[in-house]
């Protein structure tokens, strides 16, 4: 059964290029890695409507609210772990430096039957469209390109690129 999840991949323009807010995932299995680590904040939803599910996500993996009328939609794509990923953008400029997240729980180490709560993100950073096509889970990739196709038409400057 396909699952969904929705997020904000937030953007700002700084020094005319494009600088995205990427999370990066924590937890065990993700402490020593970093390219490949970085994701949109988003997460999973069942029965609210996926914008509403992505500002409850984008606000649970960084403590920033970001209001409804904000929102644009980026595009949707199917991940490989089988979840249509929706993808709203919005400009913002957080500091990213106060961004906290909810946690999750989860036997670690494997098998000992102690259970260990851990952040769901343990880090917010902006990144360089260029760095953060680096940083990114590959299935996410998708939406930076979305978004550069989209600001380059709406701001016309190949700078941008």
């Amino acid at each position: 059964m396909l699952k969904y999840s929705a997020g904000i991949l937030v953007y700002k323009i700084e020094d005319n290029r494009i600088k995205v807010l990427l999370c990066h995932l924590a937890g065990p299995y993700w402490q020593y890695v970093d390219h490949g680590s970085w994701t949109i904040p988003k997460g999973e939803f069942c029965e609210e409507k996926a914008i509403l599910a992505a500002i409850r996500e984008f606000r649970e993996e960084t403590d920033f609210y970001i209001n409804i009328e904000e929102l644009t939609f980026l595009g949707s794509k199917k991940q490989l772990s089988n979840k249509l990923a929706i993808i709203f953008d919005a400009f913002h400029d957080f500091d990213v430096s106060q961004a906290s997240s909810n946690t999750f729980v989860i036997e670690w180490p494997k098998g000992s039957g102690n259970f260990q709560e851990f952040p769901k993100v343990n880090s917010a950073k902006w990144f360089d469209i260029d760095e953060a096509k680096k940083k990114i889970l590959k299935g996410q990739l998708y939406f930076l390109t979305k978004l550069e196709q989209k600001l380059v038409g709406v701001h016309s400057c190949k700078k941008l690129l």
